[in-house]
């Protein structure tokens, strides 16, 4: 069993300094043992502007590294989410795993990028890396999928072959498709075997629309987050992710492990 907390935050300084204070009081409450932030947490939208600006990134980058310091105030066990970060002349948006024994760890960077109007990611972001392979955190078997990632839905029968239990997607999308990318992290879920846990971002504006989610491995919807309730947690329990993907549809597939 492990308790998994799901969040929505805002970017705006007026509205994130009284979400973030709210979320460590819930986590403190609950006690999860892992949070899930929203894609690139607590930082202006920049690629929202079609044209890249050096300074601009420059101040994002600087804003998330003053934040990492701050994820001990979550008191759990284990933080993910995205953050940016420059290497080698390059940018990309780099899935981290914080925990207080060895701080921020990388994991993969984004892959699949977004180039249309307000989501202009390939023109701010370099393609990081082309495989989805598992990681650890505990004794939890994660996949981490960045928000455009859930539409790779070839990475979910190789996730129910290496025994992934949850896949973790960061997001940063508008409230129009709500409907829409909910139903993909069904489908994710169903697919894989594992739970489907996501965060999102909210603004105020409208561009981000909160909503996020547990889903079990059979496709069962277990919490959202809603403007009124902007955080939610969850027991789940790795056993049944286990079972399912020995039951329909993954054993069809071929693959999976117990």
């Amino acid at each position: 069993m492990i308790r998994v907390t799901v969040c929505e935050l805002p970017h705006q300084p007026a509205a994130l300094t009284p979400a973030w204070e709210n979320l460590c009081r819930h986590t403190v409450q609950r006690t999860p043992d892992l949070v899930l932030l929203p894609e690139l947490a607590m930082v202006e939208p920049v690629w929202e502007c079609e044209q890249f600006d050096l300074a601009r990134w420059a101040d994002i980058e600087a804003l998330s590294g003053e934040w990492m310091q701050r994820l001990q105030e979550l008191r759990a066990r284990f933080v993910v989410g995205t953050r940016p970060v420059s290497a080698f002349g390059a940018r990309y948006n780099e899935g981290f795993i914080w925990s207080s024994d060895h701080g921020a760890v990388p994991l993969r960077r984004k892959f699949f990028l977004p180039d249309e109007t307000s989501y202009w990611e390939a023109r701010w972001f370099e393609k990081g890396d082309a495989l989805f392979p598992p990681f650890q955190a505990g004794g939890l078997t994660f996949g981490l999928n960045i928000c455009t990632e859930l539409w790779a839905l070839e990475t979910y029968a190789q996730y129910a072959a290496s025994g992934v239990q949850v896949i973790l997607s960061p997001r940063a999308t508008e409230p129009a498709t709500t409907g829409k990318w909910l139903s993909v992290g069904v489908v994710a879920a169903v697919r894989s075997g594992a739970y489907s846990v996501s965060s999102n971002r909210v603004d105020a504006s409208g561009s981000c629309g909160g909503m996020g989610w547990i889903v079990s491995p059979d496709g069962e919807i277990l919490a959202v987050t809603t403007p009124k309730s902007p955080f939610a947690t969850v027991d789940i329990d790795l056993t049944v992710s286990a079972r399912a993907r020995r039951q329909y549809p993954r054993y069809v597939f071929g693959g999976a492990t117990g």
